[in-house]
């Protein structure tokens, strides 16, 4: 299989939509079937449960088409925002689930099983108004914390980029919009993927890009799909300029031979390209990898040489996630090592660079 870095003319291609029976019911989900009306409507009960896509082992193969020839709309029927103290204060109900993007690392396929193309749900109205009460109930936030001085942070994107799902409707203009009214929250989401259209939003300040990076080397074997690093580095001043706030997301930091000395040339790029105004504002979030054996087995199906850098058992140990899941992690007096030597490289490297938080 030919593993390439895809342009914004071929992230998507739709060619089959999966759609709940209410889609139609919603403006936004009779105009996103309005942006692509040549692709062939396939009526499905649920978006959670698509036979055929959801659990087919046959379609490992196909893992990459899958990804840039579906598409599927639901109804979001869940409104609860979750406590999270790390990238945001909460997890906000997504606007969607499932990405255009196939990096080998992510844990997003594990869910609906085997590729997991962008769902989009159409119901965006109501999203935005529970968002909008679960601010108001909270109030002014009175103590700066690690994620926010002032404002309580929601991440809108948990479970896909938002960048590539503003290619399908105008979903994430208008939650951009709504956090540009809320008087105490912002919105924020991590990317891999330059959309420049996203520069006409007009944030405000109050929604949060966290643009991923890690050196080019890693990127081209598991970044599938991505814009390239460079991109996403030269992108940053244009953001900020633009009202965005930008922060720099380091996730996942995979260790191979070589890495200390590719962060490095990372952070010197980066160093390079920001201008003072970005430096400013800057900071950083740092993940290091965690793995998981289902999806190892699976990428072997697609992209083993993704799992020749991911899947390195000498380095591992073995971690049960809170929802029974078999992972992987580095080991654990190692990892503390490895997040020692980033932090010191970073600060090198980006002088003065805060980090919120690393692990």
């Amino acid at each position: 299989m030919d593993i390439v870095t895809s342009r914004p003319a071929s992230l998507l291609r739709v060619k089959t939509i999966y759609l709940e029976p209410a889609v139609a019911q919603y403006a936004r989900g009779r105009e996103i079937l309005a942006r692509f009306p040549e692709a062939e409507r396939i009526e499905v009960p649920s978006h959670w449960n698509i036979p055929g896509l959801h659990g087919n082992e046959g379609l490992v193969g196909e893992w990459l088409r899958t990804k840039r020839d579906v598409l599927v709309l639901g109804v979001r029927k869940s409104m609860s925002c979750r406590p999270n103290g790390r990238s945001a204060d909460w997890i906000a109900p997504g606007s969607s689930n499932g990405c255009a993007m196939a990096c080998a690392y992510c844990y997003v396929p594990r869910r609906k099983g085997y590729a997991n193309p962008i769902t989009v749900f159409v119901n965006i109205e109501q999203i935005a108004e529970a968002l909008e009460k679960h601010a108001r109930k909270l109030g002014p936030k009175t103590e700066p914390n690690q994620v926010d001085p002032a404002y309580w942070v929601y991440d809108i994107g948990e479970n896909g980029d938002l960048s590539a799902d503003a290619l399908v409707s105008d979903n994430v203009r208008d939650l951009v919009a709504l956090y540009r009214r809320i008087p105490n929250a912002k919105g924020s989401f991590a990317t891999k993927y330059v959309n420049r259209e996203l520069l006409d939003y007009d944030p405000q300040g109050k929604t949060r890009i966290r643009f991923s990076l890690m050196p080019q080397r890693a990127a081209k074997v598991v970044d599938v799909r991505t814009s390239p690093v460079a991109e996403r580095i030269a992108a940053i001043n244009d953001f900020v300029d633009a009202g965005y706030e930008v922060h720099l997301n380091f996730s996942p930091v995979i260790v191979y031979e070589g890495w200390r000395a590719d962060y490095a040339e990372l952070f010197a790029q980066v160093a390079d390209a920001l201008s003072p105004r970005a430096r400013a504002q800057i900071a950083a979030e740092v993940i290091f990898l965690t793995h998981n054996e289902a999806l190892h087995e699976v990428n072997l199906g697609w992209h083993p040489k993704a799992e020749a850098m991911l899947w390195v058992p000498k380095l591992q140990e073995s971690k049960r996630s809170e929802n029974g899941a078999d992972n992987v992690r580095y080991r654990t007096g190692l990892k503390g090592k490895m997040v020692a030597i980033f932090k010191e490289l970073l600060e090198q490297g980006l002088p003065g660079c805060p980090i919120r938080y690393a692990f």
